[in-house]
């Protein structure tokens, strides 16, 4: 593993470049904001004369760095501990805790100030999960815990599935009135994963069992980085241009503003090439697992596309996908997960930022960037000390806070958990 560590380490530096506010502050974002104030000022919404708020608007609401700094904490430490609900808890701070939603709904819907302060929320959230992803995969990396051609192949998939999906099938497919369905299918994935923390649940997964109680049994003595994650079998090169083609077609396909069909090629390109990896092999304490790298990269597509279809985001979607296809012991799926995120974190903030110029308040961003920070170095040093069947039932508690909100949402028209 250690000898593929300059790959990793030259990929998190270049997320990190990629994420940088100098890429971010352009003039469309400030002209964006200026004149959505002035039309709401016109309009009679904004009083000019109120004290400024969130993003400068006069009579927005005024975030508390300090409640921000705290939130961000734990949402970075929930996100790099399981690996997913990182976006889910940073929008019920944003949205519910700060009241930036029922800021926006004032406007009502399809009005310009509703729509810039709903984006800069989602992007917002990004920002934090990011990090989180950035913070979080890197250290698990470094404590052998992360299988990076898994996270890769995952995110090759769900970063072009994300647009190419939705864009093939715009018009034509939309799921949202099924949210409610939804929520019951994250119910009921949600028992099936507590199934698999029971003792019949658990002997159907002899491999994930037999790994996570070497970890346990050695990590109680801080030694878990001896017997980390070794990739024995895949080609990383082929990997590595793969992600990167298919970021690319995203990029493309959001920014360029050339032909369309010249993002569509690029995203088929990566994805073909993952068939070209094969199997994929690797060891975590003495036990062995394999995959075809091209299966990952189907799931990706999928639930990338299943995300975008019902306006969701598609985090906690992976962790399933990594215990109960891939057969994983929890202590693999953060940091995997995790990077998986970031990838399309990334391309998500360039898109909304660059492409859309949706304004950010970045000393608010700033006070919570540190708390994410912390919560992210926490998580992975705390997260051995639980034991495998625990992280996942701390997961299964959050996937049936998750199911309740997208069923009330989806058949009573309003989410009885937060953000309402």
């Amino acid at each position: 593993m250690r000898s593929n560590l300059k790959w990793f380490v030259c990929l998190m530096v270049v997320m990190g470049l990629l994420a940088s506010p100098l890429f971010m502050a352009t003039p469309a974002s400030a002209d964006k904001l200026s004149k959505a104030i002035e039309q709401g000022i016109n309009d009679g919404k904004i009083d000019k004369s109120a004290e400024p708020g969130f993003l400068g608007i006069p009579g927005a609401p005024k975030v508390n760095y300090i409640l921000g700094f705290l939130w961000a904490i734990w949402v970075g430490w929930i996100f790099s501990t399981v690996g997913a609900f990182g976006g889910i808890m940073a929008g019920v701070g944003h949205i519910t805790i700060f009241g930036l939603g029922d800021y926006a709904k004032d406007f009502g819907k399809g009005y310009p100030m509703n729509k810039l302060v709903t984006d800069s929320i989602r992007v917002s959230n990004q920002w934090l999960v990011g990090l989180s992803g950035l913070i979080s995969s890197t250290n698990y990396y470094r404590m052998g815990r992360l299988v990076a051609p898994l996270g890769m192949c995952l995110a090759i998939g769900g970063v072009g599935g994300s647009w190419l999906i939705p864009d093939l099938t715009a018009g034509k497919i939309s799921l949202k009135a099924y949210i409610g369905y939804f929520g019951i299918a994250v119910l009921a994935l949600g028992i099936i994963l507590f199934r698999e923390t029971t003792k019949g649940g658990q002997a159907k997964r002899k491999k994930a069992k037999e790994a996570a109680a070497a970890f346990e049994k050695e990590a109680t003595g801080g030694g878990e980085t001896q017997q980390g994650v070794k990739v024995l079998q895949g080609s990383w090169t082929l990997m590595f241009i793969a992600l990167a083609v298919v970021v690319a077609s995203a990029l493309w396909a959001n920014l360029a503003g050339g032909p369309k069909w010249v993002a569509y090629i690029l995203a088929l390109i990566g994805w073909g090439l993952t068939f070209f990896v094969g199997t994929i092999r690797f060891t975590f304490f003495g036990v062995e697992f394999k995959f075809k790298a091209f299966v990952p990269m189907l799931g990706g597509i999928f639930i990338a596309a299943l995300a975008s279809f019902l306006g969701v985001g598609g985090g906690f979607l992976y962790v399933p996908f990594l215990t109960s296809v891939a057969g994983l012991p929890m202590f693999l799926v953060a940091g995997t997960s995790g990077l998986v995120v970031l990838v399309g974190m990334i391309v998500s903030i360039f898109s909304y930022m660059v492409g859309k110029g949706v304004p950010v308040q970045w000393g608010f961003i700033g006070a919570e960037l540190v708390g994410i920070f912390i919560g992210s170095m926490i998580g992975p040093r705390t997260s051995k000390y639980i034991p495998d069947i625990w992280l996942k039932r701390l997961f299964v508690v959050l996937a049936f806070y998750v199911g309740i909100r997208y069923i009330t949402k989806g058949f009573l028209g309003y989410s009885i958990v937060p953000p309402f």
